[in-house]
């Protein structure tokens, strides 16, 4: 596994903290903020908030700016909630995430579906509520993620995983889903930490490309270390794919193929930003993608 820079780590701490500070409120819902914390510092890989800021320290101001940091609380708070209606029993039924059970088995499903509605407004609120985001960037931002999590992005991406699932899918439209599923808030994760970071158009193109080939081999990754790692490890239930007869890319490709697929995806996100200064964060992150265990 490729250990992220020393400041990389650092700053996915100052996230962990900035997301821990987002529950140091009083409630009139208490149980609801309870399973909302429940939800999002039960660890995770924080990989969508560290390529807001990585992609943000592309102007050379390094990795911790505020309006970036704003940016990445947002992300994972937005991706958190996928997660936890992802879970629920009408979705893909986990009882497992991120290494202890899902927010519907240690609430209930209600409190899941409410946790996932409040996390996504919480989102918007605090890019809205930002001091550090300038007006027109905040138009921006919340463009980009409401598209990355609607009808053509993520939720787009779900709705067609579960009308396939017991069916055949070729490769061509097996790669449109998890774009949409997966790879879109990826994509949404670069793009914003550009925009923050008060990047130009083309530096923004390039995050996008780099990121969509980023999203898919992020994709690849997961179908292979679903066949091929156990529960402890993934942190979520191993071999749910092969089981509920989902198309994958070790499916389709078998283990080998899907294994070169995902190492060819990486060339090419790093392809689109390695001639850029201060892209080493994002060379790392992109590494550590495809190297993960879990």
């Amino acid at each position: 596994m490729t250990h992220l820079p020393s400041e990389l780590e650092q700053a996915a701490c100052t996230i962990e903290q900035r997301l821990q500070d987002t529950f140091k409120q009083s409630s009139l819902a208490p149980r609801l903020w309870e399973a909302m914390e429940y939800a999002v510092m039960g660890g995770g890989k924080r990989i969508r908030p560290q390529l807001v800021l990585a992609s943000a320290a592309l102007n050379g101001r390094g990795l911790l700016q505020e309006a970036a940091l704003d940016a990445a609380v947002a992300i994972e708070l937005f991706h958190t909630y996928s997660l936890v209606h992802d879970d629920l029993p009408a979705m893909d039924n986990d009882d497992f995430r991120r290494g202890r059970p899902t927010v519907h088995k240690v609430f209930d499903e209600a409190t899941a579906i409410l946790v996932g509605d409040a996390l996504q407004t919480l989102a918007f609120e605090t890019i809205l509520q930002s001091q550090h985001i300038g007006y027109e960037q905040k138009v921006d931002i919340l463009t980009v993620m409401t598209q990355a999590g609607g009808a053509e992005g993520m939720a787009g991406g779900q709705a067609i995983d579960l009308e396939h699932v017991g069916q055949a899918m070729g490769l061509t439209e097996l790669e449109q889903m998890h774009r949409m599923k997966t790879g879109a808030l990826l994509r949404a994760s670069a793009v914003m930490g550009g925009i923050a970071g008060g990047l130009g158009r083309a530096q923004i193109d390039a995050l996008d490309r780099y990121a969509s080939h980023l999203g898919l081999a992020f994709q690849v990754v997961d179908d292979v270390l679903d066949a091929t790692m156990d529960s402890a490890t993934l942190g979520k239930t191993a071999g749910k794919d092969a089981l509920a007869e989902k198309p994958t890319y070790v499916s389709l490709l078998d283990l080998d193929k899907a294994r070169a697929f995902a190492r060819k995806l990486h060339l090419a996100a790093i392809a689109e930003i390695k001639d850029e200064d201060h892209a080493s964060f994002l060379l790392a992150i992109a590494d550590r993608v495809v190297e993960r265990s879990n």
